[in-house]
């Protein structure tokens, strides 16, 4: 038997075409988000498709926007993406679906009660992301990383869980939504030179503008002082996130943990690497080196073992 269906038993997952849209979403995460798929795999099995799902749903829509073999320009795809969406929203709301993502989405929000608002934000940030190219302030950038970002946290705080009764839910959201930030953060500066290819620049003009940069110099690709300054400048903003919501991850459940605390570690190690290669952004996409992210890993496993002892992390109803 293979993890995907050992994970799907586990999580009581039943119906053929059901468990297919799991396993597709499962694959997306295994293929896109590396780092994320393995802090997922410290989850306990029963809520990993869930987690599997909630990825799976945000990387598909993210292809229907970066869609690089596609001759149609962006107006035209944010046209398909709202049609698309529209649907989505709609059978999100009947409760039902016939598409091979969204019938596992749509599970998992009916399992879990995760708020339907959630997706309809992370949908205008999308389609953002086709009619909007660069944000004047961080205030503009906020307001278009709650969508594609924050929201995220938000829709994983009902499967990831509380450590007990006492722990608010709101005290949760707030460390969910920081750490979704940082993590979307953490990309954008990665991602300079990838992001100015598609057309876009989402770090803000106003730090641009405080170093003496702009778009054109951005993308000549050459790292230099000015350049360095305006990085190093982001990146304390992201560790500033990832400060604030360090302190959220003792409050999850403690299965849920050693998950946050190995994607904590791992994304923010990404900022260390762009320092240690010189905040070289623009020729390679800057990885945390492989033996790094084994090392994380395994003690995450040790803590994810230890914790999962302590009893059943399926859903109740």
């Amino acid at each position: 038997m293979t993890a995907g269906r050992r994970e799907l038993d586990a999580a009581g997952i039943t119906g053929a075409a059901l468990r297919t849209s799991y396993a597709r979403c499962r694959r997306l995460n295994a293929e896109h988000g590396k780092t994320f798929f393995l802090a997922t795999l410290l989850l306990p099995a029963a809520k990993r498709p869930y987690v599997h799902a909630l990825y799976g749903f945000a990387r598909y829509v993210d292809d229907l926007v970066d869609d690089m073999s596609s001759t149609l320009g962006n107006w035209p795809r944010a046209e398909r993406l709202q049609e698309w969406g529209t649907d989505f929203l709609a059978d999100l709301e009947w409760g039902a679906t016939s598409d091979p993502v969204s019938r596992a989405v749509i599970d998992t929000v009916q399992r879990w009660d995760i708020p339907t608002p959630y997706f309809a934000d992370f949908l205008d940030a999308m389609r953002m992301d086709l009619t909007v190219s660069s944000y004047t302030t961080y205030a503009d950038l906020e307001r278009y990383m709650w969508g594609s970002a924050a929201v995220i946290g938000l829709e994983l705080l009902p499967i990831l869980g509380r450590r007990d009764p006492d722990v608010r839910w709101d005290v949760l959201e707030s460390h969910a939504i920081d750490l979704g930030i940082a993590f979307q953060l953490t990309n954008f500066i990665r991602d300079v030179g990838e992001d100015l290819r598609r057309g876009r620049v989402y770090l803000p003009e106003e730090s641009l503008h405080r170093f003496g940069i702009d778009r054109d110099r951005l993308a000549r690709g050459r790292v230099d002082e000015p350049i360095r300054n305006l990085l190093a400048w982001e990146i304390e903003r992201a560790r500033g996130l990832y400060a604030k919501a360090a302190a959220g991850i003792e409050l999850v459940h403690r299965t849920s943990q050693d998950c946050l605390r190995t994607a904590h570690t791992l994304y923010s190690g990404i900022l260390d690497e762009i320092e240690r290669t010189d905040y070289d952004v623009f020729s390679r996409r800057v990885q945390v080196p492989l033996a790094r992210r084994a090392s994380v890993g395994l003690t995450g496993l040790r803590g994810a073992l230890t914790a999962r002892r302590g009893g059943p992390a399926r859903p109740t109803g």
